[in-house]
């Protein structure tokens, strides 16, 4: 999936605008967008080897080279080194298999930024996007909240992914405030601050708790 995914990524760039607006990554230009996850891909490359990545300067540079050359680069590595390697991850020492799902759904949700900002859709089957509010639930929040990034959450919120047939509790185990229900590409967009609970999604409870998590820094 993740060649698929850098595939798709890669032949968006020239279909998009470079000074094209990201609205939802601040003030970022989709060039910017690109540059970031080009660096992204090769810096997980370095983590997988356990070895520091070597800077790659600050440009300009060929859209397209540079994703492409990074985006080969860590396939290659991961390809490598296979999926039981030891690896830095962001829980410590793992398998380098944790850097495959971790660059699949950061090339995900970019993708999504990019063909958006540019008027393309983007079809992805639903297994996938839930395997991104999976990351989230159980990897990205989880990890914030021990970095001191986010005060616990005063009670879960239940996400259920009605085209995937998956349901987790973000926060706990606890009884949740809120239900949130919808497609799972809706679900992953809106933990990652691309969607608003009104943008397709059924919400049930507490709107206000749901309001609160939202505004909470849930990914990194």
């Amino acid at each position: 999936m993740l060649s698929d995914l850098q595939g798709q990524f890669l032949a968006t760039i020239p279909a998009v605008d470079p000074t094209t607006r990201v609205p939802w990554c601040g003030r970022w230009r989709v060039k910017d967008l690109v540059v970031h996850v080009a660096r992204i891909h090769h810096w997980a490359a370095g983590q997988a080897r356990r070895t520091e990545e070597t800077p790659l300067g600050r440009g300009p540079f060929v859209l397209t080279d540079l994703y492409g050359s990074c985006a080969a680069e860590l396939r290659e590595t991961l390809a490598e080194l296979g999926p039981d390697a030891r690896s830095w991850t962001l829980l410590g020492e793992g398998p380098a298999s944790f850097w495959h799902r971790r660059q699949t759904h950061e090339t995900l949700v970019h993708l999504w930024d990019l063909r958006t900002a540019g008027g393309l859709d983007l079809a992805v089957d639903p297994v996938v996007w839930a395997d991104t509010v999976d990351e989230v639930v159980t990897v990205m929040q989880p990890r914030q909240e021990r970095m001191g990034r986010m005060e616990p959450l005063p009670a879960p919120v239940a996400l259920h992914a009605t085209d995937a047939d998956r349901t987790w509790s973000l926060g706990g185990p606890a009884a949740p405030a809120v239900h949130v229900t919808g497609r799972a590409r809706d679900l992953a967009l809106l933990l990652w601050g691309r969607r608003s609970p009104d943008d397709g999604l059924r919400v049930d409870g507490d709107r206000a708790a749901l309001d609160d998590t939202l505004s909470r820094r849930l990914t990194p």
